[in-house]
């Protein structure tokens, strides 16, 4: 089975497709989790266990991990979730060429799925596609304000660059395991992009903090029931204030958070 039959499997028994995004960031961490050996690692193990009955995917961004207890914080992380029956999606955007990309490759050693940029063509994304069993997705048309900077520049045939990135994505599925990021802050760029590609899952960040189209993200976002839709500070932070109890506000977000997208499956 390949990640995307998992991802299947474990939004049915959840009845959700919610990501909940693990950026442990170090300077919102609440105070009294600061003198534990791994702070982030005992952060992230509080929120999984508040919010994993309502997670179809963890997704940790590894710029929040990288350093030396960063990345042991992460790989504690990562074999928690999957203790608790959860695929764990790597937020990297890794992409480069030769040994390079190769090397980002080994980051699926540990994590189900990881994100990737297009940017340097196919050669520099193929040892992620490559790997068959682990999900691919490619940025494609993000939530940031910038993104139309690149993104949206009109190529000679007439279409914006994200939809050819949308084609191309679709020719390189040839295991099946290749998914797009598209943000919920476009909604009318979501629907487009589903009509063109129907078979590919869609990771639709932008739901939280962003304030995306929640309809749109569920409506647009799944291929045959299949994708995700993350919200990370939205969640993660729902009780900053709340000192030792902050969890339990996280697992509230989530399940409201669930609630709310399921209207619309």
């Amino acid at each position: 089975m390949g990640f995307f039959d998992d991802l299947r499997e474990r939004i049915e028994a959840t009845d959700s497709v919610v990501s909940v995004g693990l950026d442990a960031d170090i300077d919102r961490i609440p105070e009294h989790l600061l003198d534990k050996d791994l702070p982030r690692w005992a952060f992230n193990r509080r929120i999984i266990d508040a919010t994993h009955e309502h997670a179809a995917a963890f997704k940790p961004n590894a710029a929040f991990y990288e350093d030396e207890d960063g990345w042991r914080s992460l790989r504690e992380t990562i074999a928690y979730a999957h203790g608790k029956g959860v695929p764990v999606l790597l937020d990297a955007k890794r992409a480069d060429i030769g040994n390079t990309t190769r090397k980002y490759a080994d980051l699926l050693d540990d994590a189900d799925a990881i994100t990737v940029n297009p940017y340097m063509g196919r050669d520099s994304i193929q040892p992620f596609l490559s790997r068959a069993d682990k999900g691919v997705f490619v940025l494609c048309r993000t939530s940031n304000p910038g993104g139309s900077d690149l993104q949206s520049l009109e190529l000679d045939s007439g279409e914006p660059l994200y939809e050819r990135v949308a084609a191309l994505c679709d020719l390189w599925n040839e295991h099946g395991n290749v998914g797009l990021v598209v943000g919920a802050t476009g909604p009318d760029e979501l629907e487009h992009l589903r009509e063109q590609v129907p078979d590919l899952p869609f990771l639709v960040p932008g739901v939280g903090a962003q304030g995306g189209d929640a309809e749109a993200a569920v409506e647009f976002g799944l291929a045959d029931g299949v994708g995700l839709v993350n919200s990370s500070r939205g969640i993660i932070f729902a009780g900053e204030d709340d000192g030792e109890q902050f969890d339990k506000a996280a697992g509230q977000a989530a399940k409201r958070l669930k609630k709310r997208l399921n209207q619309y499956r």
